[in-house]
């Protein structure tokens, strides 16, 4: 029993490894690491704390109807989220979706789109940056 136990852990830190470790993932966010150094020469690294103060507070400047990130996809990341609509999205956690940040032109799609709905405006790279981040480290 304690052989199957060390097995699934290993089997499970193996797949969590995997997912964050990913070269797309990696080039989005040295991307979004450049553009945050050119907005604020103080820039020095993303925070996951930051990204899981966005992701979870309620924020006043976009739709009413969304005030948080959490408004659809649930204030715990590793579940399913649902749109007003009742489409079923999946975790944003990047161990539950490993596809998760790692196509450029989706990525800037919805941020672009639930950033205007929850903030009322795009989102900053550093934002961005701090917002996968947290969602890497879930």
């Amino acid at each position: 029993m304690k052989i199957r136990l060390a097995l699934a852990a290993a089997c499970m830190m193996a797949l969590s490894a995997q997912a964050i470790a990913n070269p797309q993932r990696t080039a989005i966010l040295d991307r979004f690491a450049a553009e945050a150094k050119q907005q604020d020469k103080a820039f020095s690294a993303f925070s996951a704390e930051r990204g899981k103060a966005l992701f979870m507070d309620k924020h006043t400047g976009g739709k009413p109807e969304f005030p948080a990130c959490a408004s659809c996809h649930t204030s715990d990341p590793k579940s399913s989220g649902q749109t007003k609509a009742g489409k079923e999205i999946p975790p944003m956690a990047v161990s539950k979706t490993p596809t998760r940040f790692t196509d450029p032109a989706e990525v800037e799609k919805w941020f672009g789109r639930n950033c205007n709905q929850v903030l009322g405006r795009d989102c900053t790279a550093s934002e961005k940056g701090d917002f996968i981040t947290f969602l890497i480290s879930q």
